[in-house]
């Protein structure tokens, strides 16, 4: 019996039975897209997660105070007034610090009110320098960022989101004025468009105005909330944050590094705890998935194994007209397999469809992944393999004799 025929005569009898192998196609089919969408899902979060980070700015850390302690009630990391604008401009010197290039300290007033003519709007307001420009890997749109004078001389100009221009109906914004908390600014700049680092902050929708400013007419403290650094490459993240490190401990006057009122934090940290995560949520959603392949697999061997009883007289006579147990062995292999194929095939289909669609519906993206799609049909058509071998080996061992004798 050639393999044309084997293949016909594995064809001949899924398309006989076609509810029952629709059903079992079915187990298979739900396996597979399950796979594709929780690999879609977890690269999907790891893109994102790693798009978030690399929003802040490249080669970054980043420096908050420690905490604060009030009676026997301990407040979280950034609680605290421990950083200045001086440590700022410390890190800033290139005697002690080489590897850091650039320092951006930021101080913030959220909720602040923004008001331009009839129109007002609520957000955040950073202080900062020049440096923040290029340490946060921004850019400008219009006009252009404030300057080291302009910080000096406590000037009230800012540089406003895109966003934040927009709902303040300023559709041609340089040289206008907008009050902030009823102070008048004028707008010098509007930023380019960076997107969202995450599902609640929307880094368009800011407003920046020089950091001296900030602290006299907003914030009223001569603390900052952040340090940002930023180290010369990724290779010298490790030093820079060393000598972040020392520096201040020097300045606070601290010996213990254990007792040090501040954190510094890599990109690298945020990335890899986000992505570990991540990927645990995959593995979980991926063990379900697996889960599903599984009762789809013993589906096969369960179809397979009726095969084999309702076929006992055709396997018999096979037998006697001279066909091998290889050839018989063959024959509901084929048949498996060719189920496991096309329950992978349209498993693939329907994740492929659920990936483009379900986004719509959800905050998060789901990447499609190619060698994840090619390795779930592959998959499939393996376990129609693996579940239908113990049924079409116990069709091969079938004696011609019993099995005429059966009719």
């Amino acid at each position: 019996m050639s393999w044309w025929e084997t293949l016909r005569s594995g064809f001949e009898a899924i398309v006989s039975h076609r509810m029952r192998s629709a059903l079992t196609v079915l187990g298979i089919l739900i396996g597979i897209a399950a796979v594709i969408l929780t690999v879609g899902l977890g690269e999907g979060a790891t893109a994102k997660v790693n798009s978030a980070i690399s929003a802040l700015g490249t080669n970054l850390l980043i420096v908050t105070p420690g905490s604060t302690t009030t009676g026997l009630v301990r407040g979280g990391f950034g609680s605290a007034s421990t950083l200045t604008y001086d440590n700022a401009q410390a890190l800033s010197d290139r005697t002690d610090c080489p590897d850091i290039v650039g320092v951006a300290p930021q101080v913030s007033r959220p909720d602040a009110t923004l008001v331009a003519g009839t129109e007002n709007w609520s957000t955040t307001v950073y202080g900062s320098t020049p440096d923040w420009l290029a340490v946060r890997d921004r850019s400008i749109a219009l006009g252009s960022f404030f300057n080291q004078q302009e910080v000096t001389d406590d000037d009230n100009v800012v540089v406003l989101g895109e966003t934040t221009a927009e709902y303040l109906g300023l559709f041609d914004p340089i040289g206008q004025t907008v009050e902030i908390n009823n102070v008048p600014f004028t707008v010098i700049g509007v930023l380019a468009s960076a997107g969202s680092s995450s599902t609640s902050e929307n880094e368009d929708d800011m407003a920046v105005v020089p950091i001296s400013t900030a602290q006299e007419e907003l914030t009223g403290s001569s603390s900052v909330s952040t340090i940002y650094l930023e180290a010369g490459s990724a290779s010298t993240m490790g030093a820079a944050y060393d000598e972040a490190t020392d520096e201040l401990l020097a300045l606070h006057g601290i010996t213990d590094p254990a007792d040090a009122d501040f954190t510094i934090t890599s990109q690298t940290s945020l990335a890899n705890t986000a992505t570990s995560v991540d990927n645990t949520l995959t593995v979980l959603l991926a063990g379900i998935a697996a889960i599903s392949l599984l009762v789809g697999g013993i589906g096969v061997m369960n179809i397979m194994l009726v095969s084999v009883t309702e076929r006992v007289r055709e396997i018999g006579l096979r037998k006697a007209l001279g066909a091998t147990p290889r050839v018989i062995l063959r024959q509901f292999l084929v048949e498996a397999s060719a189920l496991g194929l096309a329950g992978g095939v349209l498993g693939a289909a329907l994740g492929i469809v659920g990936a483009l669609v379900i986004p719509h519906f959800i905050s998060n993206s789901i990447a499609i992944s190619g060698p994840a799609t090619a390795g779930a049909i592959v998959v499939a058509m393996l376990i129609g393999v693996f579940f239908g071998a113990y049924p079409a080996s116990r069709a091969a061992r079938l004696a011609p004799i019993d099995a005429l004798r059966s009719e």
